[in-house]
């Protein structure tokens, strides 16, 4: 977990394949007996307000589509990537919905 945390610190702006980056790298250490998909989930989400990147949630009509984007992320990072743009047009949409901005 330390070298992980050390890796990503360096950047002092983080773009949303960093963010992408490293959720996987997260998961793939698994630190926890259980929640790490939920732990990762909310840091990914807590780190887009932070860099005010649009958050969003995988919700479970993603799910299969997520899973695929972590084991694939060395091959194909357009699996994750795309997955977790179409859970932020969803989350674009309830902003939209009500009235609230965020950053384009």
């Amino acid at each position: 977990m330390k070298a992980l945390l050390t890796e990503y610190n360096v950047k002092a702006e983080k773009t949303f394949e960093d963010i992408l980056d490293f959720h996987v790298k997260f998961e793939r250490i698994h630190p926890f007996q259980d929640g790490n998909g939920r732990v990762g989930r909310l840091i990914m989400f807590k780190e887009c307000l932070k860099y005010n990147i649009v958050p969003f949630i995988i919700e479970d009509n993603l799910k299969v589509f997520y899973y695929r984007g972590l084991k694939e992320w060395n091959n194909e990072k357009g699996y994750l990537t795309d997955t977790c743009l179409t859970a932020q047009d969803k989350y674009k949409a309830y902003l939209d919905y009500f009235r609230i901005e965020y950053p384009a």
